[in-house]
């Protein structure tokens, strides 16, 4: 295209040197302007040697790449139906759109889904259902050795960072936090004046890159972390060990993107490509890691200390959980992120070949403490595809104490998955640096649209929950959700999994767990 307009160029200047020195009436060069554009990108397509469609189908050739560009806006908009369109189909993002601006989000007729195909779920109706709460409860974050817990809402703004979101993006999430009273995830970008300046709740999240608390050489810088974790906006500090999208590897920011403001909130230098290592160097063995997140805790002051991860060995987890009862300390949270999860971008092998669905690693960490005894000390968060109270509710089944959400969140300060976070191009300041972009979100309006959507979504599963004859998330059991196997046949999560007893693998593992918990060492990660 680019191309094309060059050429348009080229050929209106020498129409209007050849008006100017000749006389003659331009209106039939004009007229030859289109067939002679056409001829020139012809024998362009021609003679280029990039494309194979273009030198056998010069000029129409370029449909294909046209069409191929504005696929997955056809695809969402004009072909998939409302339930069966990937990550997010339209009826989930249509009720998250309707309760951010505050309007109804109920549908007329009954639903449009299969309730006989299987992996169909739902919840299990009381016939003596209880009235939905007036407050919403919370959760205290704080185990026996934290000093200063937090009372955690049921829905939160998952980890997303300053330079992967734009400021006005960080600004209407935070904004919304505060006048909602939930918290906000700082992601492992950096702890940024955007985040800071609503005045909102924060998780504040570091990674291997350890950017805002990072020596010149990369290690982590512990009187920086003290300096800044004792800020009054930050509730909970937390170790990224892993992340849903991409486990078990690293990242790279390159050099372009990183401006004077970003090198200034992650501690590197401005215009030099920013690695993270896929490992952490505060940490090789369970052991070590249950310590630093001991002595996070401890330089915050205090306050809630815990790790995020996406489960893949149960055997290593098991691990983790045999350093806390070496140790004699424990995190005060874990956040369990799905393979599902993730806003950015990520080798697809890995989105969609590595690491244990979000319900599977809920079932898989609950199961564990339960069963080494810890659970009582430790609080459960679940982040993968939470958007809506059904999903909200069926997590907390599933083992979770409370969620967090990414990409709803996005939605809601005006996310239209274009599924361009990468590219630096979103079509709605989102996910963008450009600040012609980023300025197309106005923060003033997106911010009571956080709010609205988190209030709503809650109030959303307290009212499922009272149907379900429950009023409190503590009193939510795996029967209460079931999940369709055949057209014939379902069976209900108490069924589906088995669910240890406090202190089982202390006092006699099941045959399905001693494997591993026999071979787990709290001094190596043993795969």
């Amino acid at each position: 295209m680019i191309r094309v307009g060059i050429v348009a160029l080229t050929w209106a200047a020498a129409i209007a040197a050849a008006v100017a020195t000749t006389g003659v009436s331009p209106h039939w060069l004009f007229a030859a302007l289109p067939l002679a554009l056409l001829g020139l990108l012809g024998a362009w397509d021609l003679l280029q040697r990039r494309h194979s469609v273009l030198r056998n189908y010069p000029v129409l050739g370029h449909a294909r790449f046209l069409l191929e560009r504005i696929r997955p806006e056809l695809q969402q908009y004009f072909i998939e139906r409302n339930y069966d369109g990937r990550p997010f189909d339209r009826d989930v993002r249509s009720i998250v759109y309707e309760r951010a601006k505050g309007t109804d989000a109920e549908e007329p007729y009954g639903t449009e889904r299969d309730v006989y195909q299987p992996g169909y779920e739902f919840l299990v109706p009381s016939m003596a259902p209880c009235a939905v709460p007036e407050t919403p409860p919370r959760v205290r974050i704080g185990g026996p050795d934290c000093t200063r817990p937090y009372d955690m809402a049921l829905l939160n703004v998952s980890a997303m960072s300053f330079g992967s979101l734009s400021a006005n993006a960080i600004l209407a999430l935070n904004g919304g936090a505060a006048a909602g009273n939930f918290a906000h995830d700082t992601g492992e970008g950096g702890l940024s004046e955007y985040h800071l300046r609503p005045g909102g709740d924060l998780i504040w999240e570091i990674g291997t890159g350890y950017f805002g608390c990072r020596t010149e050489d990369g290690d982590f810088d512990a009187a920086e972390f003290a300096d800044k974790a004792a800020h009054d906006h930050v509730k909970c500090v937390s170790l990224k060990l892993s992340q849903g999208a991409k486990p078990g590897i690293g990242g790279v920011l390159p050099g372009a993107k990183v401006n004077a403001e970003i090198a200034r909130v992650r501690d590197v230098r401005e215009g030099r490509t920013v690695v993270s290592p896929p490992y952490h160097r505060v940490f090789s063995t369970p052991r070590e890691l249950v310590r630093f997140i001991a002595r996070m805790r401890e330089l915050s002051g205090g306050k809630p200390a815990g790790f995020k991860l996406c489960v893949g060995s149960r055997r290593q987890f098991l691990a983790v959980c045999k350093a806390m009862l070496d140790e004699g300390t424990s995190p005060d949270f874990i956040v369990v992120d799905g393979a599902e999860g993730g806003t950015g971008a990520a080798p697809l092998e890995f989105a969609d070949h590595v690491g244990a669905p979000l319900t599977e690693g809920l079932i898989t960490v609950h199961n564990a403490l339960v069963g080494a005894g810890l659970r009582d000390r430790v609080r459960i968060g679940a982040s993968g595809k939470i958007a809506t109270g059904a999903d909200l509710v069926k997590r907390m089944v599933q083992g979770a104490d409370y969620g967090n959400a990414a990409r709803a969140m996005m939605f809601a300060v005006g996310c239209i998955q274009a599924q361009r976070c990468h590219t630096n191009t979103c079509p709605t300041g989102v996910t963008t640096q450009d600040p012609r972009r980023a300025r197309a979100l106005d923060v003033r309006d997106k911010t009571p649209r956080v709010q609205r959507f988190q209030e709503a979504t809650v109030a959303s599963a307290l009212q499922i929950m009272a149907s379900m004859g429950v009023t409190d998330p503590a009193e939510l059991r795996p029967h209460m959700l079931r999940q369709r196997i055949d057209p014939y046949t379902e069976r209900s999560y108490e069924e589906l999994y088995e669910w240890l007893a406090p202190g089982q693998l202390l006092a006699e593992p099941p045959a399905s767990w001693a494997a591993d918990w026999n071979a787990a060492d709290p001094d190596r990660f043993t795969v």
